[in-house]
């Protein structure tokens, strides 16, 4: 009797975050998440993407989203009475998240647990962007930018007062030895400022040699 409540605790303590129940505002922090669009446009879902790898679409970081965190896993999907974002928001967010498309999603699956409302949330956005200042070898690069996911997290922490290593996860998928960057993360507390990641970030690019195409 005394094993088997032993492996229910176990069982009940490695069960995910997501399988609570989503509430907005129900949340332990943010993740601001930064996609590095010559990788994407490389892509082939960018090739045909014209409103952000179009002729002209000079785009290097963009956003990816907000995202509300638990401290393992995170909510999604919540209940709201703005199921719909307005052609006028969608239009206003396009030079920092230029997919219509993605704008919608990122409401409906990780804004509506925010605890805010849809412009406030999309403010947020545009607020956080804003803050994290963008190391300038990679503001526009013009050839290829070959380096480290070390070295890149140790140029953002230099450029950004008060962000550390372990606020910041880079993406690259599951190569060992040269990737390209997709995503940069950036963790925040509920006040916006830039706090420790959790489990969720855990797993950064470990690829030797990180690649970051360049802005075409």
């Amino acid at each position: 009797m005394r094993f088997v409540i032993l492996l229910l605790l176990l069982v009940a303590s490695t069960v995910p975050a997501t399988a609570r129940s989503s509430r907005s505002g129900d949340f332990d922090y943010l993740v601001l998440a930064l996609s590095w669009s010559p990788t994407y446009c490389a892509s082939p879902a960018g090739e045909n993407d014209n409103s952000q790898c179009g002729p002209g679409r000079r785009f290097a970081f963009v956003v990816h989203g907000l995202w509300p965190q638990y401290t393992q896993g995170w909510p999604q999907d919540c209940a709201t009475d703005e199921r719909w974002v307005d052609e006028r928001m969608i239009r206003s967010m396009m030079d920092i998240m230029p997919s219509k498309r993605l704008i919608i999603h990122e409401w409906k699956k990780h804004g509506t647990c925010a605890g805010v409302s849809q412009s406030a949330y999309f403010n947020a956005i545009r607020s956080l962007f804003a803050k994290v200042r963008i190391p300038a070898r990679y503001l526009s690069p013009a050839a290829d930018v070959i380096t480290t996911p070390e070295q890149l997290v140790t140029d953002f922490v230099k450029t950004n007062r008060d962000l550390t290593s372990g606020m910041v996860s880079v993406q690259c998928g599951n190569s060992r030895d040269r990737a390209r960057l997709s995503e940069l993360r950036i963790c925040l507390d509920k006040a916006g400022k830039f706090a420790a990641c959790g489990p969720n970030e855990n797993r950064s690019c470990r690829a030797r040699t990180l690649v970051m195409p360049r802005v075409r």
